[in-house]
């Protein structure tokens, strides 16, 4: 679904794109935009579906809102509501890839991802090279002639590892190469990834966009015609979209979104200055800290840091356990991006699926823990987190 860039800021945008009041005859001027159920819609004429509405997996007008509203969000012209991130990840791959094709990708992407590359696509002849996205000529290295497609996470997950996207897209555009940058670790209101260059934005919209941990989806923004065209023919020939009530609870979510981001930074700035002090912990990692090696980066083409944090404890996994298990207010769960605070350990949990010997060739140790940190009271999180590495 398209939209033309807003003179308003992203605040207002985030509540009223989509929503604005029909008072045409017969309409009641919702302020909130009602949940389209029906599956099918019914015409005058045979020629003339009504207002583009033929059935709910093509168009619906509740999912027709929250695109409208997502696209305002990323400044992108188009975007487009999925299942979950993974069904939004798999349609741009079938929209603009064949067998023979490569991807160049991120090291560290999520777990996820990586699965679908390696143990699905891998199976039609996709090929994905990875590499250390850090240095933008090391991942001119990795071209081949049939490289096609650069998928980027920045931040990374779960080592938060930035790239310098601008400097990729001038890279991708000379080679003709598509550029996909998954923007779901900042959020819209952190970072604009098809300003700085990007052809593709996708989100795990279950997380931050979404917030409360209750609604599972997925959104692809961009702001090229062409691009559109192709994903839209296959957001509806495959048919993995976001539901009517699933879009209803998503728009919900985005109205806080930039009240909840920046409650998120602010509790995470405290929580990564107090683990950086403490004796049991080795080290940190958010790009929000001074000593995160891309700081300079992180503020050139970012607007915030986000609600992530890594850090590694002295110990082995069994010290991790411990450690984990007896937290109070941080849930021992996956995901992230929600209101609530969490907290798991890549290698046993969202990265259990790469193999121990790949996860730790690029950074990822037993004992790595990623939060995710939430809107509750600072103090309250950090004594928790001083409580639980006080027991092992």
């Amino acid at each position: 679904m398209s939209t033309e860039n807003s003179k308003y800021g992203f605040a207002t945008n985030a509540i009223h794109i989509g929503e604005e009041p029909d008072f045409r005859d017969g309409a009641t001027g919702d302020v909130v935009v009602p949940i389209h159920l029906s599956t099918t819609f019914a015409r005058k004429k045979i020629e003339e579906p009504t207002a583009g509405y033929e059935y709910t997996r093509s168009l619906n007008p509740t999912r027709k809102a929250l695109e409208s509203k997502l696209a305002s969000l990323e400044n992108s012209k188009f975007a487009l509501a999925f299942s979950s991130g993974l069904a939004a990840e798999s349609t741009v791959i079938l929209a603009l890839l064949k067998s023979g094709d490569h991807i160049v990708a991120s090291d560290d992407l999520y777990g996820g991802t990586k699965r679908l590359f390696n143990k699905i696509f891998s199976n039609y002849g996709i090929e994905i090279s990875y590499i250390n996205a850090e240095n933008p000529v090391d991942l001119k290295k990795a071209f081949r002639p049939n490289t096609r497609m650069i998928w980027l996470e920045s931040p990374s997950n779960p080592l938060l590892k930035l790239t310098d996207i601008k400097a990729v897209s001038d890279i991708t555009r000379d080679e003709g190469l598509i550029l996909v940058v998954d923007n779901t670790f900042l959020s819209p209101y952190f970072q604009n990834p098809l300003d700085l260059g990007a052809d593709i934005v996708l989100h795990s919209s279950t997380k931050y966009i979404g917030g409360h941990s209750d609604v599972l989806g997925g959104a692809v923004m961009v702001s090229d015609q062409g691009l559109y065209e192709k994903l839209q023919y296959h957001q509806n020939a495959v048919g993995a979209v976001l539901s009517p009530f699933d879009s209803y609870l998503t728009i919900r979510g985005i109205k806080t979104l930039e009240l909840r981001m920046q409650r998120h930074e602010k509790n995470a700035l405290q929580i990564g200055e107090f683990l950086e002090n403490h004796p049991k912990v080795t080290k940190v990692i958010y790009p929000g800290l001074i000593s995160h090696p891309q700081y300079e980066l992180a503020k050139k083409q970012t607007r915030g840091s986000g609600g992530v944090i890594s850090f590694e404890i002295k110990g082995e996994l069994s010290d991790a356990q411990r450690f984990l298990e007896s937290l109070h207010l941080f849930a021992l769960a996956e995901s992230l991006g929600g209101v609530e605070s969490l907290i798991e350990v890549p290698a046993l949990m969202t990265h259990a699926s790469i193999p121990k010997e790949s996860r730790e060739a690029i950074g990822i140790k037993d004992t790595l823990i990623r939060l995710s940190v939430g809107v509750e009271d600072s103090k309250d999180l950090i004594q928790d987190l001083k409580q639980a590495l006080n027991t092992y």
